[in-house]
């Protein structure tokens, strides 16, 4: 079970100018945090920086961040903030393991009913109406008398809004006692107007 979940928007621009720099600069470095073929993943993952970012796979991702993490392990927020500057924005993270149990557990039920298979990167667009789902599931859980978001969101999205009545009903147990569910509305506030890619690490 993963312990954390981040969430990236990654900038192309950024990333081409800092991120190859970066990785032409301390090479020796990067090279080790990179799990197969080092020099080879290298070569690759410097061309993809330099073309466009976003087609950096996932296993890419991982090992840039590792490396970022390694080097800044004794402050995160710099971690973080570095990672910003070289083009990949964690806007987002859960890091309560139960957390991210639930959030993968609602994003499968929508993937079932939707056909669709989010994976690690995804477009804005389709990742948000997933979030919307979440939003509704969530608020029926927690049984908010008023939850404006939810109320709004409901007039464009009837279908996701009956659907998470549905698997509401059908778990048919007592949600009271669990608190601890990712927050969704955070999460749809930070991606709601982005239209590049989510990725999910």
């Amino acid at each position: 079970m993963a312990e954390k979940l981040y969430f990236i928007k990654t900038n192309p621009v950024a990333a081409k100018i800092n991120l190859y720099n970066k990785l032409c600069r301390e090479e020796q470095t990067a090279l080790q945090f990179l799990k197969k073929d080092q020099k080879t993943s290298f070569e690759l993952i410097k061309k993809k920086v330099q073309e466009n970012a976003e087609s950096l796979g996932k296993e890419e991702v991982e090992d840039i961040f590792n490396w970022f993490a390694s080097k800044y392990s004794s402050d995160p927020e710099e971690m973080k903030t570095q990672l910003f500057v070289h083009g990949l924005d964690i806007f987002y993270e859960i890091t309560d393991s139960l957390q991210v149990e639930k959030f993968n557990q609602i994003l499968s039920d929508y993937e079932k009913y939707s056909m669709q298979h989010l994976g690690y990167k995804c477009k804005a667009e389709d990742f948000n109406r997933f979030l919307i789902y979440g939003i509704f599931f969530t608020g029926l859980v927690h049984q908010k008398n008023e939850n404006y978001l939810s109320d709004y969101l409901q007039l464009n999205h009837k279908d996701l809004y009956s659907f998470a009545e549905q698997k509401f009903h059908v778990k048919n147990k007592d949600f009271s006692h669990e608190k601890n569910f990712p927050d969704f509305e955070k999460l749809y506030d930070c991606t709601k107007f982005y239209k590049g890619f989510i990725v999910k690490l």
